[in-house]
């Protein structure tokens, strides 16, 4: 099994490259820095797998394996993240990942999600599997939308990170090439979807998600 491992640190990839070197089922045949490299390098070398951490620089995880997802539709795909966070677990599932791995657990977990992606099998890491139902039922309950249900658009999510990332409006519209207006617009859009107040509360969600490094 062919992966590709893309995470935008070095001595992160370099663990789990241990992890996945040492079995004899499994070799990394190529590494990315951040989500546009990932898939620089999933042209290049036809892996079998993609692991994605999900905050990384350029383009985040779920971005790339979007992209991944047209560009190479045989291509499976596992999601890493630091955080526990169901609206980038549906997210991840909507990309096309069949896996959805916390970085904490990913010496014991990496390895069986891989193998169940190549048995086109979805892996969820232990004991997510009751909380995200207790949380869809809860919020049922309450006539709220479950989550997956108002999910972020790609460029709603590239704004997000950037925002949080400290980036004012006329630079995320200059990074974009879309106007001032637009990019605002699309933040006020996030904020009545997260049914969050202002800059530093996104910026607050976009770490819990993972998007960015608090």
């Amino acid at each position: 099994m062919r992966v590709l491992l893309a995470d935008d640190h070095a001595l992160v990839r370099r663990g789990l490259r241990l992890i996945l070197d040492a079995e004899p089922d499994l070799t990394v045949v190529a590494e990315a820095g951040d989500g546009a490299e990932a898939v620089e390098q999933a042209r290049l070398h036809r892996p079998d797998l993609a692991v994605l951490d999900i905050a990384m620089p350029r383009m985040t995880g779920l971005q790339a394996a979007r992209e991944l997802s047209r560009a190479l539709p045989g291509l499976r795909m596992i999601v890493l993240t630091m955080y526990d966070n169901e609206q980038f677990f549906f997210e991840a599932l909507k990309a096309g990942a069949g896996g959805y791995v916390l970085k904490s657990l990913a010496d014991r977990d990496l390895i069986e999600a891989c193998r169940a992606a190549m048995r086109d099998e979805p892996f969820l890491y232990p004991g997510a599997t009751g909380a995200l139902i207790r949380n869809y039922l809860d919020q049922a309950r309450r006539g709220e939308e479950p989550a997956g249900g108002s999910t972020l658009t790609p460029r709603e999510e590239e704004i997000l990170k950037l925002v949080a990332e400290g980036h004012s409006s006329k630079d995320i519209a200059a990074l974009l090439v879309i106007s001032v207006k637009t990019v605002e617009r699309h933040r006020a859009n996030t904020l009545h979807k997260l049914g969050l107040k202002d800059r530093l509360e996104l910026t607050r969600y976009a770490i819990r998600a993972g998007l960015v490094e608090p």
